[in-house]
């Protein structure tokens, strides 16, 4: 895009990381949140990639508030598990692409893969058993 005009003042908008502040349930976070900005008003413009900053923001804070795992928790636990995040999302759950939605913070972790992970986090011979019921399923 190129440099924006200011749609309240005229005047040029630049480039820049400006703090944001966003609240859930009583709890705040504050991250840098790109966008065009203008210097002369509190207008500002932001495309698809500056919102999913503000997204994953969000998703990260809604998981600590809500008691789910964090982006950075799933990927650690599915490392220890040593399961690729295809396999993740094959044997815990979610579809082929979960885990890299999860990982990434697109989407926020479910109560049900929350527990799971935790559990095998906990036991990771759990992943045994649903190795087992997978292998049982693709035979039938």
């Amino acid at each position: 895009m190129a440099n924006p005009i200011c749609p309240e003042t005229g005047a040029p908008m630049v480039r820049d990381l400006r703090p944001m502040t966003i609240t859930y349930r009583g709890a705040s976070v504050t991250f840098d949140m790109p966008g065009w900005y203008c210097d002369a008003s509190e207008e500002s413009i932001h495309d698809r990639s500056d919102l999913k900053v503000s997204d994953r923001a969000l998703t990260e804070l809604k998981a600590k508030v809500e008691g789910r795992l964090t982006p950075k928790d799933v990927k650690r636990i599915r490392k220890r598990l040593k399961l690729s995040q295809k396999d993740a999302g094959r044997l815990i759950g979610g579809g082929p692409n979960a885990f890299q939605k999860y990982e990434s913070g697109d989407i926020l972790v479910s109560h049900a893969i929350t527990s799971a992970l935790l559990l095998l986090d906990r036991d990771p011979t759990g992943l045994e058993v649903l190795e087992e019921r997978n292998k049982e399923q693709h035979a039938a």
